[in-house]
């Protein structure tokens, strides 16, 4: 059985896959470079309540499997992450002024999916079967049909 997050109001189990690269695939990722930049998107997501479960920093682009709570937006946290990093890196290693002179570090946009223990065909059933032992009307049913 899966462990699910308890919030003061909410029990969820929310987890995602999200991708980003940095701005022309440039393989920058590396060294201190690298650690300071994992070191600041941990720090964004301890301010956001959101559990990284697994990552890696390739050369050109971070792969994080995070659980994020439900009040929280996955474009938000994207957007807090690349933001903060971008901002840091490109003041504490000015080298880069010369590769990304736009003050842009991270490439527009991002990759996410998600991740969990249940089906679509595991909800359907659910939802029907659902229906039938609370002996439900059909017209109660939300359906779209």
């Amino acid at each position: 059985m899966t462990n699910y997050t308890q919030g003061i109001h909410t029990v969820y189990h929310h987890r995602y896959h999200i991708v980003w690269i940095t701005k022309y695939r440039y393989r920058v990722l590396q060294g201190e470079l690298r650690l300071r930049a994992r070191t600041l998107i941990a720090q964004v997501a301890e301010e956001l309540d959101i559990k990284i479960v697994n990552g890696v920093l390739s050369a050109d682009h971070i792969h994080i499997f995070a659980s994020i709570p439900p009040h929280v937006s996955v474009s938000d946290f994207v957007k807090m992450a690349k933001g903060r990093s971008s901002r840091k890196i490109q003041q504490e290693f000015p080298n880069l002024r010369k590769r990304y002179w736009g003050r842009h570090f991270w490439a527009r946009g991002f990759f996410s999916s998600t991740s969990g223990n249940v089906t679509d065909e595991i909800i359907n059933n659910y939802i029907n079967n659902h229906l039938e032992a609370h002996k439900c009307n059909n017209e109660d049913n939300l359906s779209l049909d």
